[in-house]
């Protein structure tokens, strides 16, 4: 039945196989033809919009140059004015020259200034050029360039575009300026006061040069603003002003230097922004996307034709190609189901090369899979088995059996005091050791029941030893497996202190590192070096007096959880005691770190430990 169902799967695969990977091949031939096209299409693209951009670039850089030189020069005329008039006289008595020197720097530039003027601290000219009547009471004082000029007196200051708006003219013609402004020094009869120097530029000189490169163009435009995005010049300033169309200009203003993509008003545009020296004003490039795709029209027509005769060549190539493939691709695929099916048959290896690695590839993952799963399932008996073996500790019949018996003899020797004693300690005891089911607690929890444990047992052994703890605070609250100290006692009991009068057990808890260290140390008979390398790797060396848990176990249940750098090591010397030492991460208890260790296995220990760590340090 099996070998019909195969043999019916594999004629209706082997009859489609063919086409399928011909209309397979043929497709992704095509789609790389068609990719191939695309990128090439774009490839050109991109050179020819990175050279546009390239020259556009070029064409800001000349601008800005020019642009800087005029402000240059603006500067210049201001810091002449300054140095060489106002900080040579006194205002007091040398007004005339003051006046002079304004004159022979106005008449020097002439050509690109408007107006040259001098105010004290309190708005009151002291010195114009050229010699012009001022307009009445025009209160200079709350104008922009002369509350930037005060506010920062350490920078000069540009104002955008505006008319001239102090001096009376004798023609009817509104100017429109951009006014350099700075503080000044001003020496008044001997003393030192401040004023504001005021230079009027005019604005043509910028517009001639910005109208100059928006009419070099074939679809872009530039404009000028400030760093907070008013607009200095825009080829379109009137349709802006009467609200017919809308400019990026206050996003453009944060741009730094660069190019830059952007949609604006549903238009995919480029653009590039310039800053220029001294002013922190933005020269802006926009170039719509549009005008990107006349120059491509041609080489589309080229690309497509060329697709059309290569996808052609392809779909006979891939026919040839196809009947090559379908053979060994049908075995492989064949050997496949098999192995799902529950079989376990050779993975077929033949045909091509790559199909020959394949199916090599495929049954060395079989083999890994299988390996895994066997390591896994071994894992997981072995940590069950060490839960069983605990929760066997947990109802010790043979330690329940003489703790009853002690207290039964008590309550007939009228010992009641003691027997309420032993009766408190013992369900204290297994009240410890049911922990709600967890195998993770807190080290404090695992004293808690160590302590029980031992107060049950020197209530039975008549105080024939003395028990002590020497535990550092700062370990009980980080985590532990439980039931590792009360195996470990039971032994040192029996096999280190039984039958001393001097009899000493001492567990001692404390930080070593970056790990937590528990130890059961006693002075008894000790323990021959031979016979104590076996107790921790022999699983069969568990003594009739034991728990029935051992050091092999406890041992085992510590690496099971948290690896096998963890767990016990055992020193001892005979006539001179024993110490069982317990090594445990230092991972603080919480709920989630619990639910942690107690959800993880043995394949993702390590990497939950070091998540709790790395948690557990960014807490602190």
């Amino acid at each position: 039945m099996k070998n019909k169902y195969f043999g019916y799967l594999e004629k209706i695969t082997h009859s489609g196989i063919q086409s399928t990977i011909m209309i397979t091949f043929s497709v992704i031939s095509i789609s790389l033809m068609l990719i191939l096209g695309l990128v090439l299409e774009a490839r050109f693209s991109a050179v020819y919009r990175d050279e546009v951009i390239r020259s556009t670039q070029m064409l800001m850089e000349q601008t800005s140059e020019s642009l800087e030189d005029y402000l240059i020069s603006m500067r210049q005329v201001s810091d002449a004015a300054y140095y060489n008039a106002i900080k040579e006289y006194d205002i007091s008595s040398d007004n005339q020259d003051i006046q002079r020197s304004l004159n022979l720097l106005y008449e020097a530039n002439k050509e690109s200034l408007r107006s040259i003027a001098l105010y004290n601290y309190y708005g009151s000219l002291i010195a114009a050029e050229p010699v012009a009547s001022q307009k009445e009471d025009p209160d200079v004082t709350h104008q922009d360039w002369f509350v930037r000029a005060m506010d920062e007196m350490e920078n000069m200051h540009f104002s955008t575009p505006h008319i001239q708006n102090l001096f009376h003219d004798a023609t009817p013609r509104y100017y429109w300026v951009i006014s350099l402004s700075r503080m000044v020094e001003l020496t008044n009869g001997g003393d030192s006061g401040q004023g504001v120097l005021l230079v009027d530029m005019d604005f043509s000189g910028i517009s001639r040069l910005m109208k100059k490169i928006n009419d070099e163009n074939s679809g872009q435009y530039y404009y000028l603003c400030d760093s907070s995005g008013e607009l200095i010049y825009h080829p379109r300033q009137v349709q802006l002003g009467d609200g017919i169309g809308r400019e990026n200009n206050l996003i453009a203003a944060a741009y730094k230097d660069g190019v830059y993509d952007e949609v604006f008003d549903g238009e995919n545009r480029r653009v590039i922004v310039s800053t220029v020296s001294y002013t922190g004003w933005k020269l802006v490039g926009v170039l719509p996307d549009a005008m990107f795709a006349y120059g491509m029209i041609n080489l589309r027509y080229f690309l497509v034709m060329m697709l059309i005769l290569m996808a052609m060549m392809l779909v006979v190539l891939n026919r040839i190609v196809s009947v090559r493939i379908s053979r060994p691709i049908l075995k492989l695929n064949t050997s496949v189901l098999e192995y799902e099916a529950g079989e376990k048959p050779e993975i077929y290896i033949g045909g091509s090369q790559e199909i020959r690695h394949l199916g090599y590839s495929i049954q060395k993952s079989y083999e890994r899979i299988e390996d895994l799963m066997k390591t896994i399932v071994w894992e997981q008996n072995e940590r069950r088995k060490s839960e069983l073996d605990a929760l066997q500790s947990q109802i010790n019949p043979h330690f329940l059996y003489n703790a009853l018996d002690s207290i039964t003899w008590m309550i007939e020797g009228e010992q009641n005091d003691e027997a309420a004693y032993m009766v408190t300690q013992l369900a204290r005891f297994f009240r410890l050791s049911l922990a709600r089911g967890y195998t993770v607690i807190r080290v404090h929890d695992e004293l808690q029941h160590a302590q029980a444990y031992m107060n049950i047992q020197k209530v039975r052994c008549k105080d024939s030893y003395t028990f002590r703890m020497e535990v550092d605070p700062a370990v009980e609250e980080y985590c532990a497996v439980k039931l590792i100290l009360q195996p470990i006692l039971e032994n040192a009991i029996n096999y280190g202190v039984s039958g001393m009068d001097d009899g000493e057990i001492t567990v001692i808890g404390r930080m070593e590192g970056e790990d937590v260290l528990l130890a059961v140390k006693d002075n008894g008979i000790g323990i021959p070096a031979e016979e104590a390398a076996l107790l921790l790797t022999d699983s069969n060396r568990v003594h009739k007096h034991g728990s029935g848990v051992g050091l092999v176990n406890v041992n085992q249940r510590i690496q099971l959880l948290f690896g096998r750098a963890y767990g016990l090591s055992i020193e001892s010397e005979p006539d001179e005691g024993t110490t069982v030492s317990i090594r445990l991460p230092a991972i603080q208890f919480t709920e989630e770190n619990r639910r942690l260790l107690e959800n993880g296995n043995a394949l993702d220990r390590e990497e939950t430990i070091s998540k709790i760590s790395r948690e557990d340090s960014d807490e602190e």
